[in-house]
């Protein structure tokens, strides 16, 4: 019996989820978001939804996209060139948070669907997402908290899920040309057809729903610290490396740079400040350094 697929269900979740994300940030930040709908001529369009010089957000974006097309684009087909040639229509909520206090962390979430289509086959779908924490300056229980909301979100699909999905963020958000990772991680998965469609829908909305609960109680927990601009600098410093992976190694930026996406929305993610330095290193014993030694390394955070 061939099962249902459903992308108008996958939709209308995606759209409520970015709603209910942005309200809770305009609460948080005591600003309102930007509302910015558009429309992709070849096909599809989507809302975006930008805060910047808020309270707590120095720049953050919450995008909703859902875009259709007569064929994938080569970063879609590279692993699967079987796929070649086959209409699709993808749509995901992408969210990147660039706080202005040095101690709040930056966060990224992202999930996402896509279908391709052929007369006469067989449907192929597949979820894709995950979250990741950046910090500048790292707490314990800041990392611990994220992970285990984590771990909880995806520990009624199966208690391999979390340990799988967290290695796969490890490797994935890791910048080879500096060999160090782009912040303590989370979790990250791609091509997820797992059992039934309803299943693998299921989980991705899990990870969806978590990101609120995994992120809000660590930004209210830090917002109010005191920083100076020591602390700035090394946040724009660490930013960098935020620009280097999302322009160098993303495959949401390629997909949609490929595919001659709405740039200003695909690029939203880049923080608004940012600084490179010839060859620094902290000094030994700071706390910058200890972000180093303690937390940008792979660890076991439950």
């Amino acid at each position: 019996m061939t099962e249902t697929v459903d992308p108008r269900a996958v939709k209308d979740y995606l759209v409520g989820l970015q709603s209910r994300i942005v309200a809770r940030l305009e609460h948080l930040d005591g600003m309102a978001f930007r509302r910015d709908p558009w429309d992709r001529p070849e096909g599809g369009g989507g809302l975006s939804c930008l805060i910047e010089e808020g309270h707590l957000l120095e720049r953050g974006g919450v995008n909703f996209s859902h875009v259709t097309g007569a064929s994938l684009p080569p970063s879609a087909t590279a692993a699967r060139p079987e796929l070649a040639g086959r209409g699709f229509e993808a749509m995901g909520v992408s969210m990147v948070l660039h706080p202005r206090n040095p101690y709040v962390p930056t966060v990224h979430m992202n999930v996402r669907f896509l279908v391709a289509q052929k007369a006469d086959a067989e449907p192929v779908w597949w979820f894709g997402g995950g979250m990741d924490l950046t910090p500048y300056y790292a707490f314990e229980e800041d990392a611990a908290h994220f992970h285990r909301t984590c771990s909880a979100a995806l520990a009624p699909f199966g208690a391999d899920y979390y340990p799988r999905f967290k290695q796969w963020c490890d490797e994935y958000f890791y910048l080879k040309h500096r060999k160090e990772p782009r912040g303590i991680g989370g979790v990250f998965f791609d091509d997820l057809s797992d059992g039934s469609f309803a299943f693998s829908f299921g989980l991705m909305q899990s990870v969806g729903d978590s990101l609120l609960p995994a992120y809000a109680p660590i930004a209210e927990r830090r917002r109010e610290l005191a920083y100076g601009t020591r602390e700035r600098d090394f946040q724009a410093y660490r930013r960098g490396r935020y620009v280097e992976f999302n322009l160098v190694y993303d495959r949401g930026t390629l997909f949609g740079l490929q595919f001659a996406g709405r740039t200003e929305s695909i690029l939203m993610s880049l923080p608004p400040v940012v600084k490179w330095r010839y060859d620094w290193h902290p000094a030994p014993g700071t706390p910058e350094a200890r972000l180093y030694s303690e937390f940008l390394i792979q660890r076991d955070w439950l």
